[in-house]
């Protein structure tokens, strides 16, 4: 009984989107807004959170049983990139956060790409890593 209700299922499925990055996204910020929402006394505030969960459920419900593969997809990778650019921003701030009583960080005034240079007292001739220029610097 469960082999061919499974069966339905993966037919049903053939040709749809499917669970991706923004529809989990999607339907935990769902969650989230509910469990908010279960907290709040004002009627109106209640009524806005309310929306707002079965928005991001419709949504990710759509997303889920979407047969236009290509554009979920697209949409999925632009959210992913975003994902992976925050995720290197606060990676880069930690380690600067984890090194600032030995590293200065500086940006090449060329490539725009940011340095890591001991903390040494004085002017600095840098030559960068990725343009091969040199620049001076004073830390």
């Amino acid at each position: 009984m469960f082999r061919k209700l499974a069966q339905k299922f993966y037919v049903f499925m053939m040709g749809r989107n499917g669970p991706d990055d923004l529809f989990r996204l999607c339907s935990w910020s769902a969650v989230a807004v509910a469990l908010i929402s279960v907290f709040v006394r004002n009627l109106w505030l209640g009524i806005f959170l309310s929306a707002i969960y079965y928005g991001l459920l419709a949504y990710s419900i759509f997303r889920l049983l979407s047969k236009n593969v290509y554009k979920r997809r697209r949409e999925n990778d632009k959210y992913v990139a975003f994902k992976n650019r925050m995720k290197s921003f606060f990676k880069r701030k930690k380690a600067q956060f984890r090194d600032r009583k030995t590293h200065v960080y500086k940006k090449c005034p060329h490539c725009k790409v940011t340095l890591r240079l001991p903390k040494q007292k004085g002017k600095h001739t840098v030559s960068c890593p990725k343009c091969r220029k040199s620049f001076e610097t004073k830390i």
